[in-house]
């Protein structure tokens, strides 16, 4: 590699790609024309016209909502992984700012385009203050996923990489939501088996690329595993206590409702074993693999 590839990279440029990968993490919601859901505490119930919102400022969104904010951090780290040998002083806080700005004021914008239609009660307060408490643990998830992938180690990053794995399915999922209402449509039936199957894979190859070499990435493939058995039952959960109307008014049994999805998920054998079998074949047979071509590569 020339000198010129290996210049480092102005704060300037590691914030724009901080910026841009951002802004990828908020894409499938752009997409779909970034209309604001509509809101059961509107003011003016009648009026189904909704204005342009950064994030999908709902309840019924809290997972689509993590989900463009950790991919965005995600997207960022790996970016600062790969360009790490043009990493000067202070590169990563260039690059975290620019995710942290771009994502704090899709969080501001949304938050003030939605109170500012909401109908005037307690009722009110206690929605807003819940969903923007989510966007704002979903900000610190993301940049926690940033730094890890940016760097750590590869047992701390392949943690990290897996962690936003499980939110995929959201991410991509997220402007398919018209075919996904379909119902029975075997389209729809199509593509929801085929989310149901990207977290494993996923986190099969972050466990191959992570490999077994050391004590820490054999843990870090046990976190990963662990990972994929309660993310699922958790946003399960919270999709469905969330999404309950009638027990919006009533916080402690809409959280025994959540509590008792989150643990029935967590013990469907059906739906856990097959992903934590198909995760750790892939990254099993992955790691073999990229094992004998690097050796081969190696006595080349």
């Amino acid at each position: 590699m020339t000198s010129i590839g290996r210049r480092p990279l102005s704060g300037i440029a590691w914030l724009l790609i901080g910026a841009g990968s951002a802004a990828v993490g908020l894409l499938p919601w752009l997409i779909t024309g970034a209309r604001l859901p509509l809101q059961n505490l509107a003011a003016d119930q009648a009026d189904l016209s909704t204005p342009f919102s950064l994030l999908p400022f709902s309840q019924y969104f809290l997972t689509a909502i993590v989900s463009l904010l950790v991919v965005g951090g995600a997207v960022a780290g790996l970016a600062g992984r790969i360009l790490r040998h043009r990493r000067a002083r202070g590169g990563t806080r260039f690059l975290t700012l620019g995710v942290v700005a771009i994502q704090a004021i899709a969080i501001a914008q949304s938050s003030v385009v939605t109170v500012t239609m909401l109908e005037d009660s307690s009722r009110r307060v206690v929605y807003a203050a819940a969903v923007i408490a989510v966007m704002l643990v979903s900000l610190l998830m993301s940049v926690l996923v940033l730094l890890l992938v940016a760097r750590a180690g590869r047992p701390g990053a392949a943690v990290a990489l897996s962690l936003a794995a499980l939110t995929a399915p959201g991410w991509i999922g997220l402007p398919l939501q018209g075919v996904l209402s379909l119902g029975s449509d075997p389209v729809t039936s199509t593509v929801l088996l085929l989310l149901r199957w990207v977290p494993a894979v996923l986190v099969g190859v972050v466990i191959a690329w992570c490999g077994f070499r050391t004590a820490g990435c054999v843990a870090a493939a046990l976190v990963s595993l662990a990972a994929l058995w309660i993310g699922p039952a958790f946003f399960t959960a919270v999709s469905a206590a969330a999404g309950t109307r009638v027990l919006a008014p009533y916080p402690a049994e809409m959280a025994d409702y959540g509590i008792g999805v989150f643990v029935m998920a967590l013990t469907a054998a059906d739906l856990v074993v097959p992903s934590l079998i198909v995760a750790a074949c892939v990254g099993a047979l992955g790691a073999l693999a990229l094992a004998a071509l690097t050796n081969r590569t190696d006595r080349a």
